[in-house]
């Protein structure tokens, strides 16, 4: 049984969980890239059944502020698709994390800076309760090795991320799924986040 195949079953949603955090890391990777957008869109929905995401999700307790966090990605649009999305906890700045979006086309299309935070009502919003905000930039330094900060609203990363935001719901302990929106309007794109552990 994979991932897919438990998705298009009648597996319920604990069952998904369990199975994902059963797996190793490299295997639970290798189930959410093959995640196609019909899975992710199942994903999603069946994920609205789970408990809230929160940030330690994204970047565990006891993580060093300024150390990155990666999570391996799959998104559901025709070309590109796979991706990392980097995160960090940023020093005197609570309530937030920080973060970009690491591809074989960043170089062209830019890194795609986000602030994270709890979506309005303390993270009670029925899309997900953290959002991934590309309105916001990170106001301060970024890890060391990051790519210099390009606002979204200039070339052709504008395209991508310029005025988008992302709503997270949780899957397992170490998966995610996000819907895109941009200006608040559902647009067709979801995508998968598997978050690496610590070598």
């Amino acid at each position: 049984m994979t991932l897919s195949l438990l998705l298009q079953s009648d597996a319920n949603f604990q069952q998904i969980t369990d199975y994902l955090d059963d797996l190793d890391a490299s295997a639970r990777r290798q189930e959410t890239q093959a995640l196609d957008g019909r899975d992710q869109k199942l994903l999603y929905e069946m994920a609205a059944e789970g408990p809230p995401i929160d940030f330690a999700h994204f970047v565990p307790e006891g993580t060093k502020d300024g150390q990155q966090v990666i999570h391996a990605g799959r998104n559901s649009q025709p070309a590109f698709r796979l991706f990392e999305k980097r995160w960090c906890k940023p020093s005197g700045h609570p309530g937030e994390l920080w973060g970009y979006n690491e591809a074989s086309v960043r170089p062209l299309i830019g890194p795609g800076y986000f602030v994270a935070h709890l979506t309005e009502n303390a993270g009670n919003d029925p899309r997900g309760a953290v959002v991934v905000d590309y309105f916001m930039q990170p106001e301060g330094p970024v890890p060391e090795g990051w790519p210099k900060i390009r606002p979204n609203s200039r070339g052709l990363q504008m395209f991508i991320y310029n005025k988008m935001r992302d709503y997270m719901r949780r899957v397992s302990e170490h998966v995610s799924i996000g819907a895109a929106y941009r200006m608040e309007k559902r647009i067709m794109g979801y995508f998968v986040l598997c978050r690496e552990e610590e070598p």
